[in-house]
Parts: C-alpha cells; sequence; structure tokens
C-alpha cells in the first residue's frame, strides 16, 4: 500500500513536470520569431544613457536619472505655482526622455538575452555588453546608481519616493545578464563593475529616505520595490537579502495587499483599477517567479486566511479573459490598450498548469507599442525567466 501510495506521488509529479515543460516549449515557440527579429533590431543600436539628454528641471547632475511625476499638471487656478496631482491622468509634456532611454536598454538586453538563449550564439552577449558598459561602467555614460529625481513635481519636489517605481526597467537587465553570466563573451572584470552598480543600488533603495519611503508604502509601489529588489539581489546573490524579501511577501505584501477574494482593493480605488489591478497581480507573480526556491515556494503559500498567489491570479483571469465581464468603473485612460500578454497569465500557467491561462496570453498581444503600456509592463522578454 505505501509503495502504491509512493507511485501515485510520483506519477502526479511527473505530469506536473511533463505539463510545466510542455507549456514552456509552447511558449518558446511562439515567441522565436518576434525574438530573433528583436534581437536582430537590438544589434544595430548604440547605447543611450542618461548622459544623452538632459532636462533644466532636474537638479541632479548629467549622470543622475531624473522624471517627472506622471500624473501632475499646471494648476488653472495657479498656473505658475506647483503642479497638483490628477491621479490617472498622464502629462504628455513632462520629461521622459531618461525613462524612454531605460526601457529603451532594457528592451535591448531583454531581446539579446532571450536570442542568446534560444541560439547560443555569441554574438549577441558581445552587443549586450557594450550597452552594459554605457551604462554602468564608462565614467562618460554611465548612470549614478540612485534615483534621488525621480517623479519630480514642479513647484514641491525634487525627487520622490515613488519614481522608485522607475527603475523596474532594469529588471530585465538584471535577468538578461543571469541568462548570459556563462557566456565566454561577458567581460568579467566589467561584469563585476556591473554587479558593484547593482549592490550600491540596493543599499541606497535599503538606505535613502526615499528608498525606504517606498519600501514602506502601502500599494504597488511597495510591491514593485519587492519585484526589482528581488530582481538585483538575485543578480549579485545577496542571499540574505533575498530572505528578507520572502518575509516581506509572506508577512507584509500579501496579507496587506490582497482581499480575501483575490482582488487588490488599494488598486481597485484608483481612477485606473483594472489597469492598475493587472500591473500589481504581474508584480506579486514575478516576487513569486524570482524568490521562489524549492524550500520556500511563494507559488504555494497561502495565508491563514487563504490569501495566495493563486487566488489572485483566479480573481483576475476572467475580466483578462473577457474584458465586458467587468462590472466596476472603467480606467479613466488607456481603458481601451489593456490587457495584453501579462506576465502573471503565462507564468501563472507553468506554476499552475493551466492552459487556459496559457491559451488566452497567447492570443492577446505579445509585443504591445503603447508607452504607457509599456511602462507598466517591465516584464516584456519571459523567455528569459523561464
Amino acid at each position: 500500500m505505501k509503495r502504491l501510495g509512493l507511485f501515485y506521488i510520483f506519477t502526479i509529479l511527473t505530469i506536473t513536470s511533463f505539463a510545466q515543460v510542455t507549456i514552456k516549449l509552447q511558449a518558446q515557440n511562439v515567441l522565436r520569431k518576434q525574438v530573433l527579429a528583436e534581437a536582430e533590431w537590438a544589434m544595430k543600436q548604440s547605447p543611450i544613457t542618461v548622459t544623452a539628454e538632459s532636462s533644466p528641471l532636474s537638479t541632479g547632475g548629467k549622470h543622475d536619472f531624473f522624471s517627472q511625476a506622471d500624473y501632475f499638471w499646471p494648476n488653472p487656478a495657479n498656473p505658475s505655482g506647483p503642479y497638483i496631482n490628477r491621479d490617472g491622468e498622464t502629462n504628455p509634456a513632462n520629461f521622459i526622455a531618461h525613462r524612454k532611454a531605460m526601457i529603451r536598454f532594457s528592451t535591448i538586453i531583454g531581446a539579446l538575452a532571450s536570442a542568446y538563449q534560444l541560439t547560443s550564439d555569441e554574438k549577441y552577449v558581445k552587443q549586450a555588453m557594450v550597452h552594459l558598459e554605457a551604462w554602468f561602467v564608462n565614467p562618460e555614460t554611465l548612470m549614478n546608481p540612485n534615483l534621488s529625481f525621480s517623479q519630480a513635481v514642479i513647484g514641491s519636489s525634487t525627487g520622490r519616493s515613488w519614481g522608485i517605481i522607475d527603475t523596474i526597467h532594469l529588471m530585465e537587465v538584471a535577468q538578461g545578464i543571469i541568462a548570459m553570466e556563462k557566456s565566454k563573451s561577458l567581460n568579467k572584470s566589467n561584469l563585476s563593475k556591473i554587479k558593484k552598480w547593482f549592490n550600491e543600488y540596493i543599499l541606497w533603495l535599503n538606505t535613502s529616505k526615499n528608498g525606504v519611503a517606498e519600501k514602506t508604502s502601502k500599494n504597488n509601489h511597495s510591491a514593485c520595490w519587492v519585484m526589482q529588489v528581488a530582481s538585483f539581489a538575485k543578480l549579485v546573490k545577496d542571499e540574505k537579502m533575498l530572505d528578507s524579501l520572502r518575509w516581506m511577501y509572506k508577512n507584509v505584501q500579501l496579507p496587506n495587499q490582497m482581499a480575501t477574494d483575490g482582488s487588490f482593493p488599494l488598486e481597485l480605488a484608483r481612477t485606473k483599477p483594472y489597469g492598475y489591478s493587472i500591473f500589481n497581480l504581474d508584480a506579486f507573480t514575478m516576487i513569486c517567479q524570482i524568490l521562489s526556491t524549492p524550500k520556500d515556494n511563494l507559488w504555494k503559500f497561502e495565508t491563514g486566511d487563504g490569501k495566495s498567489i493563486h487566488k489572485g491570479i483566479s480573481y483576475l483571469y476572467p475580466f483578462v479573459a473577457d474584458k465586458s465581464k467587468w462590472t466596476l468603473k472603467q480606467d479613466v485612460m488607456f481603458w481601451n490598450n489593456w490587457p495584453v500578454a501579462q506576465p502573471f497569465l503565462i507564468f501563472g500557467a507553468i506554476r499552475f498548469n493551466n492552459y487556459d491561462w496559457y491559451t488566452t496570453w497567447k492570443k492577446l498581444d505579445l509585443k504591445p507599442t503603447n508607452e504607457e503600456v509599456i511602462r507598466n509592463l517591465p516584464i516584456r522578454h519571459p523567455l528569459i525567466w523561464m
């Protein structure tokens, strides 16, 4: 009887593992043509870092990342005074050159790392090193490892904690390095300098006033703080930090942000409840993807009152598969641009062997072009995360 029980468990584990591999292979086949085409584009690109363009509004230097708060506008009652908040409404006049450069950088590294993973062709790694060295090593073009001047507000702030969310677009840079790390073309000396940059940034994120404020915020911002720090800590193999982030997910993020039905009340209260719910679920999913280990599997973790990543995906999935089922208010902007091929669908499908989630992911836009969508979609190269 005991042998039969063990055989049954072994059979279930084997079937589960096979199903996960099958979805991964299918996703790889779906993305292959797109990945290789994007990588060929990336092979032709020269580096553009924060030093390529500056704003007179920034109080930082030429190596400091600068951005303006997305939802702040001139006050009609006081046009020359401090900007005011119009939640969910993006101001098109904002300076976003540094953010666009970082997103471009992320796209290039994500594409090259994905292509290397598919082909083992060293040319992709050599090209990636050109961009990595420009951003993190070259003293003339590198970015300083802080976000002290991000999402500034004219008339009231030279840089805010909320702006730390801008570096979620360095996550695929970090993961791309991991995907290429065993390549003979990855300059080991410069790789050490790149990791030093990320170590310094992790320290800033954990000790600066803005970093601590973002870490202890309550909505998608704190989830994105955990998500990106996890990505960077994984690159530099900071096990102590990774352990602390697992603790945060289980004891802070999941209990405090998710309702027992799987929704995110703080996101539903925003003026873009649909888009922010998707965005936060993607962040929670990536936290599980990055931080899970055989001994501490966050995909399987459940709070005492039943909150889990599976419940979160199960809650939102019907509204992503069929948007017409969404009965709450529509987003004030970009309502028609969501959903796209969300990370929670593909990684959830793999982890929970759910072909419905995979099929929906495959049907959605795998390469969105809308800038607002891309801003809120830091994971655009899923192959390097599998």
